[in-house]
């Protein structure tokens, strides 16, 4: 747990949760605060645990690279393997693969942070800028008519020399969980609503008491409910998910049918306190916090 990517204190937060679950549940667990040092994760791991929870969020943790490492020291860990992560992480390269399978995406490219900042977008207000390859919606923006220069936040962009770029879905933001390993088919949980209090789900509206409402299940048209439902089993199959993702969607419901439905990412390691959307989920289908991290410890593997 832990980390060093801007999702740290998230990923101690649910590393915390997770280890008290487990033993809860009669595991033994050490707490691993990962750092920027190998040596020292090398000289952690040496007593060579049973399983690795990997409760990482971001850079470092959820994009293929602890996973390459728990692969080399074969000690088998939760979640994704490393090139399931790997493309999961990069919103763009997911997209282009599930797109064209069908998959609805809103429309968007990746361009230059410095062509942001003079205003060089290639669509018209509204879009939203993001990282291509961050989570908890950090350093995202939307971009909304009649905003005559950049947000701020671009003069400070930290997040590589690309932002991606995508036209604004109007209407409701949608989750689902999925639960699927390489022997398992992948099954889809429920649909949340969130509603954030400030209209724009971003960080504080995530993490901070009283930032967002969770709706499960979603009070939407059915037909629309179980088109999520099967474009996030499809999501995690397709992208090679283990374990538990969480797959995120808008809804334009003023759009007939399932035509307003767009998919926007995948996360591999989504978040894990009792009160996070997956575990919420997981509770509403009958499966208690324990037992779902228990679940995930029991379908641990090592994928080369």
């Amino acid at each position: 747990m832990g980390g060093w990517s801007s999702e740290r204190e998230v990923s101690l937060s649910s590393g915390k949760a997770c280890a008290k679950a487990l033993r809860d549940q009669g595991y033994k667990v050490q707490e691993i605060d990962v750092k920027r040092d190998l040596q020292d994760l090398l000289t952690q791991l040496k007593s060579k645990p049973d399983v690795a929870f990997n409760a990482l969020h971001g850079r470092g943790g959820e994009d293929g690279c602890i996973q390459g490492v728990l692969e080399i020291l074969a000690i088998p860990y939760t979640h994704s393997a490393p090139l399931a992560s790997a493309l999961a992480m990069n919103k763009q390269k997911a997209k282009e693969v599930l797109k064209p399978m069908g998959v609805p995406c809103p429309e968007g490219q990746l361009v230059h942070i410095d062509d942001l900042r003079k205003g060089l977008a290639p669509f018209k207000p509204p879009y939203v800028v993001k990282p291509n390859n961050e989570g908890s919606s950090v350093g995202v923006y939307i971009i909304r008519q009649g905003d005559n220069k950049p947000p701020l936040g671009l003069d400070t962009w930290s997040y590589g020399p690309y932002a991606l770029v995508e036209k604004y879905i109007p209407g409701k933001e949608l989750s689902v969980a999925v639960m699927g390993t390489s022997k398992q088919k992948a099954r889809a949980l429920t649909v949340t609503e969130i509603q954030a209090a400030s209209g724009f789900y971003d960080y504080e509206a995530k993490y901070v008491a009283g930032g967002s409402t969770h709706v499960i299940p979603a009070k939407i048209n059915k037909d629309v409910f179980d088109e999520a439902l099967r474009i996030a089993a499809f999501a995690h199959e397709k992208l090679g998910c283990t374990g538990v993702t969480r797959s995120d969607f808008r809804y334009n419901d003023n759009e007939p049918g399932i035509s307003g439905l767009f998919y926007l990412e995948t996360n591999t390691q989504p978040g894990m306190t009792p009160t996070s959307l997956v575990p919420e989920q997981a509770a509403h289908v009958g499966m208690s916090f324990g037992e779902l991290v228990a679940w995930l410890v029991e379908n641990a593997a090592i994928h080369s």
